[in-house]
């Protein structure tokens, strides 16, 4: 038995283990949907006389209103809590997901999209906020990357699973079975999920999971206080980067396969499914790399170090796969690019719950996820103007690694300086 199940009562072990277990079921439903349009890409294109561009835009809607609402998101989640708040935003989703069913043309559809990102937005910075409240500072980084690996794992069962279900029934059925899944899992969370002060915990044992916590220094607005910090500004925008490429694969990933590569539908689910399972693991490894390097440096420079060298890994690989002709190498080289991209993502999403106070964990998630939005909504329509004009997805892969590559320098060299430090840091290093 380890010190921390000692120390630890079987009620709280229990507890958060089904916290952590109902927030993969959550995020795994939340990526299915995500992915659906890219999955339908072709047959929504022809169905509803899309030309590619329009395309990117629809795939680009989903991100943008999702980043216009991580704010309200944080302030709803640190109002609320992340029970309502979550078991909200689940109930909106399934929805719109479900409306997408009817749609008959590009405009409904759009609207549709927009309401799965206002519905999906608390989805991730509350569930790390769950992650913060069940577990003690140094143990967050696994717990994290394994609700994080969510966004990996449906990815990578999302293309196999999602293609079956749109050649057997079309694409609207499709949605539907998705947006219903998404009101079961509505229904758990509510029935079972509660924060450590609703579900009877002592409150001795509350303050033993709060013992590491940073000093709350933020005076009036947390928002503004958060900004005076470099690290703040270099996990907004390095967390474009890493959001931009894992979306440049989420969605344009089974097209390109299609149309660069000449693969059919079922062909092109199959080989879409092998990279995304590489994301998979990179995301489950990010906690792994970072609770080891934990054992020799501070927790957050050992969530640090992954990421950077995780997007490294993503960007060259990535333009690599741009290059090479070989079917073969490309899927090897994207699925290497994942890996790390996903190892960023998940040791990204920790980094906030080891840098700053509890009750700022998500409010900063938010900042960081309107960055990462912003590379979200860019993704898919920038990649979508380049091939209608190119005739080619290689320039769009390339800037893709391009931009991985600037992340990963961003992140090393501004993101070091943990929040709650700057009241008694010297004027020089303000």
């Amino acid at each position: 038995m380890t010190a921390d199940q000692q120390q630890t009562s079987p009620t709280v072990r229990r507890r958060r283990t089904l916290a952590v277990s109902l927030l993969v079921l959550a995020g795994c439903v939340n990526y299915f949907d995500r992915s659906a349009v890219a999955i339908g890409n072709p047959a929504i294109r022809a169905s509803l006389h899309l030309s590619y561009a329009q395309m990117g835009l629809l795939l680009s809607a989903f991100a943008w209103a999702y980043g216009l609402a991580q704010l309200p998101a944080g302030a709803l989640i640190d109002k609320f809590g992340p029970r309502r708040a979550l078991g909200a935003g689940l109930v909106l989703w399934s929805a719109a997901q479900i409306s997408a069913t009817f749609v008959t043309g590009l405009g409904p559809f759009i609207a549709a999209r927009v309401a799965l990102g206002l519905g999906e937005s608390p989805m991730y910075i509350g569930g790390t906020r769950v992650c913060a409240d069940w577990y003690r500072l140094s143990q967050r980084a696994l717990p994290i990357a394994i609700f994080n690996a969510s966004s990996a794992l449906a990815p990578a069962l999302a293309p196999p699973l999602l293609t079956v279900l749109m050649l057997a029934f079309g694409w609207r059925v499709m949605f539907l079975i998705a947006g219903l899944a998404g009101l079961v899992v509505a229904i758990l969370w509510l029935l079972f999920y509660r924060a450590p002060e609703e579900a009877g915990i002592p409150p001795a044992e509350i303050a033993q999971l709060r013992s590491e916590d940073r000093e709350d220094t933020a005076e009036g607005s947390r928002i503004l206080w958060l900004l005076q910090f470099r690290t703040t500004w270099a996990m907004f925008f390095g967390f474009f980067g890493v959001v931009y490429i894992s979306w440049l694969y989420a969605t344009w990933l089974p097209g390109y396969l299609e149309t660069q590569r000449h693969l059919s539908v079922a062909s092109a689910g199959f080989w879409s499914a092998v990279p995304m399972v590489a994301g998979f693991i990179g995301a489950v490894a990010g906690g792994f790399f970072a609770r080891a390097l934990g054992r020799i440096m501070a927790p957050g420079p050992a969530c640090l170090a992954p990421i950077v060298a995780g997007m490294v890994l993503a960007g060259v690989c990535t333009i690599a796969a741009a290059l090479v002709s070989g079917m073969g190498p490309a899927i090897a080289l994207m699925s290497a690019g994942l890996f790390g991209a996903n190892v960023a993502s998940s040791c990204g999403w920790a980094l906030a719950a080891l840098i700053a106070p509890n009750r700022s964990v998500a409010t900063l998630e938010a900042v960081q996820n309107i960055g990462g939005s912003l590379g979200g909504t860019l993704a898919p329509f920038i990649t979508g103007l380049v091939v209608q004009s190119t005739g080619s997805f290689v320039p769009g892969f390339m800037l893709g690694g391009v931009i991985s590559l600037s992340s990963a320098v961003i992140y090393g060299l501004w993101a070091r300086q943990p929040l709650g430090s700057l009241a008694n840091a010297p004027a020089a290093a303000q």
